[in-house]
């Protein structure tokens, strides 16, 4: 490993590829899967009587796991050519007939386009596996909290009375959103290419389809409606719903990230033995998965959008658009790989602290539960006075130091309106949770149905 690419750098290389997407995109596992394309392809042909039955049977036998892949590297640098350099090398092996019939009729786009679609089958796969453990652990954490009260804050300021299985509930919600996604996304992500030079398979005649479709079922891809040469819409949605995932595993982060912060100190992250969070502070216990989270989605997002560039393309092939995903495709993989892992490590691992929630929402001494006492208070004098009361109540009792049931009980006119007994009843913070419990039950209630 050379380390110029993070991903495959041997001191770094953790944090920007898991072990099996480096499997999947490095030069091994590329260089494998091309070839089982080529192999597949011979094959085919040969079935069709497209190439002598001789030379594919010896051409189905190629072995991408024995190339050398110095020697390719080298062709391919002699020869100028993203694929020849390649070629060159499974000749070498081949016998005379079967080396004059290698990669008959193909372009190189028709290989690189079915491996893309190789990939996104496998990363979808991927992400459904360690979304749908962290739509697993969120349940479990909806479930046990759903009555343990938290604040709920807006605008990075103290709110309304929430639980944290409701904040829990939500995201689970959210990832089930991009399971679903996932589900609707396949059939349309995970195609191959057969198109030849122009995308009308016209090097194979009246057998172009019939070659294409059983090419592409011996793959276990589907068919393209028709030649995607340049219609790289498929690799943007990829990219984009990649930048999706990882963008709300980047938003979970974020938030424990924040509340793991000890003025705050709800959640935490699971600790990982042996891991220094500072070499000058000795004490201190850094959010590690949660800000990496950050880190992953806004290299996902960013190649998100070089791949939308892709969508403007010219004419029947365009290598600078197509050439750009060679780049963007494997390295967002291969971040989102991580952010999937890390997330699902994250979630899984979570540690809350129900008694410091409770005792940040007591610490508010009742003005989070404002918007019930106008509510109560609006029954009796109209919303917008009863708005004006409570907030004149509310600045002049915080300023004083007072409870909110004091402040309130103090200001003349709301004491008319609402009893003192009445006023300790609706400053229950269990009175302000609308349908928080709810929600969580029937978002359980969904996620244990699938």
């Amino acid at each position: 490993m050379s380390g110029i690419d993070l991903a495959d750098s041997v001191v770094y290389g953790h944090l920007w590829a898991t072990p099996e997407a480096r499997e999947l995109l490095g030069d091994r596992g590329r260089t494998r899967a091309w070839v089982e394309i080529i192999a597949a392809l011979a094959a085919v042909q040969g079935e069709l009587g497209l190439i002598p039955p001789e030379a594919a049977e010896e051409l189905a036998r190629l072995d991408g796991e024995a190339v050398d892949l110095e020697a390719v590297g080298e062709e391919t640098r002699a020869t100028g050519h993203s694929t020849l350099g390649l070629i060159r090398v499974l000749r070498r092996d081949l016998g005379p007939a079967a080396a004059e019939w290698l990669y008959y009729g193909a372009t190189v786009q028709d290989v690189t386009d079915t491996w893309f679609g190789l990939v996104m089958q496998r990363m979808l796969a991927i992400a459904k596996r360690d979304l749908g453990a962290t739509e697993a652990a969120l349940l479990g954490l909806a479930e046990e909290h759903r009555d343990t009260l938290m604040l709920g804050r807006t605008h990075g300021q103290p709110g309304l009375p929430i639980t944290f299985g409701f904040k829990a509930a939500l995201w689970a919600a959210e990832v089930r959103r991009h399971l679903e996604r996932i589900e609707q996304a396949e059939p349309r992500l995970a195609v191959g290419q057969l198109a030849g030079a122009v995308g009308t398979l016209s090097a194979w005649g009246e057998h172009g389809p019939e070659l294409q479709r059983r090419l592409l079922e011996r793959l276990g891809l589907g068919v393209p409606d028709a030649s995607w040469l340049v219609a790289r819409d498929r690799v943007a949605e990829f990219l984009a719903l990649l930048a999706l995932i990882t963008g709300t595993l980047a938003k979970l982060g974020n938030e424990v990230y924040n509340l793991q912060r000890p003025e705050i100190g709800e959640l935490a992250e699971a600790p990982s033995e042996g891991v220094v969070g500072s070499i000058t502070m000795p004490q201190k216990r850094n959010p590690e998965r949660s800000e990496h989270l950050w880190t992953l989605a806004r290299l996902v997002r960013a190649h998100a959008g070089l791949a939308l560039e892709g969508l403007v393309g010219e004419h029947e092939r365009d290598g600078a658009a197509w050439k750009t995903e060679w780049a963007a495709l494997p390295q967002a993989s291969a971040a989102a790989s991580v952010a999937l892992a890390l997330g699902r490590e994250l979630v899984e691992g979570l540690r809350v602290d129900a008694d410091r929630m409770r005792a940040n929402l007591d610490a508010q001494r009742g003005y989070v539960l404002a918007e019930p006492a106008m509510l109560a208070l609006a029954a009796r004098v109209g919303k917008h006075r009863a708005h004006e009361l409570v907030h004149r109540a509310a600045v002049a009792g915080q300023e004083a130091g007072l409870t909110l049931e004091e402040a309130l009980a103090a200001d003349a006119e709301i004491a008319a309106a609402l009893p003192r007994e009445e006023l300790a009843a609706l400053l229950a913070p269990e009175r302000a949770l609308g349908a928080a419990r709810e929600t969580v039950d029937a978002v359980v209630a969904r996620g244990r149905a699938r």
